[in-house]
């Protein structure tokens, strides 16, 4: 029986080291990303559809891989539950907020330089997680305020891209309101698998070993986003 609960949370451990790596080669090329399919239903519809609006937003969370990279960094090293809560919500206001007030309002920014500082999140937060701020300058950013703040650039680069499938006004608030349902739904989802994972990793003495390059994977990740980005810029 021990032997057994070894294996399978050795096995475990490189299952989280595998998505770290899916995640390093994906998320350069889907984050906030809305497929083909979904932009022409989304450019033909108007009036209210809640339950498809709902999908969609679920859908683009587990699509959103720099979502799920800067709330991993977030939770990475939190063990109970209300902190956990806490963070995610901070994230989540942030995310909401913007999203929903950038469609309605039309607020548009630059969709390559607010994915690029999107990217930019998740190579604070690894950067954070593995002390560099404290060692390189003295001083610990507030990680609470560091989340709201990128929260509400994640809602930006969302407001961004859906803004360039004009959306019908017919319906508007409803449909934003469901789509962002979906996204915290994706979200808690997306976020219960990675804690189901970690909780049985942070029971093995590996757990302390391989977060630092658990942390470095991440930031090269975030790294690969920003470049992709800024060459899209630069190249457009």
């Amino acid at each position: 029986m021990v032997k057994f609960r070894v294996e399978v949370l050795f096995k475990l451990r490189w299952a989280f080291v595998g998505l770290i790596v899916l995640l390093l080669f994906a998320a350069d090329g889907y984050a906030h990303a809305v497929a083909e399919g979904d932009k022409g239903y989304i450019q033909e519809i108007s009036g209210v559809h809640l339950m498809p609006f709902i999908y969609l937003g679920a859908k683009h969370m587990f699509t959103g891989y720099d979502h799920i990279l800067f709330l991993l960094g977030v939770i990475f090293f939190l063990y109970k539950l209300k902190d956990i809560g806490i963070y995610v919500s901070l994230f989540a206001i942030g995310h909401s907020v913007t999203m929903l007030a950038g469609v309605y309002f039309g607020t548009n920014i630059n969709s390559y330089l607010i994915d690029a500082i999107i990217g930019f999140s998740v190579v604070y937060k690894a950067l954070d997680n593995i002390g560099a701020f404290q060692r390189w300058f003295g001083v610990q950013p507030n990680t609470k305020i560091a989340t709201l703040a990128f929260g509400l650039l994640h809602g930006f680069g969302l407001a961004t891209k859906i803004q360039e499938y004009e959306i019908s006004r017919d319906g508007l608030i409803p449909n934003m309101l469901a789509f962002n349902v979906g996204v915290e739904i994706g979200q808690l989802l997306a976020l219960a698998a990675i804690l189901i994972v970690m909780g049985y990793w942070r029971r093995t003495d590996s757990f302390l070993k391989h977060a630092y390059t658990a942390n470095v994977l991440m930031m090269i990740a975030g790294f690969m986003l920003v470049g992709y980005q800024l060459t899209g810029y630069f190249a457009a």
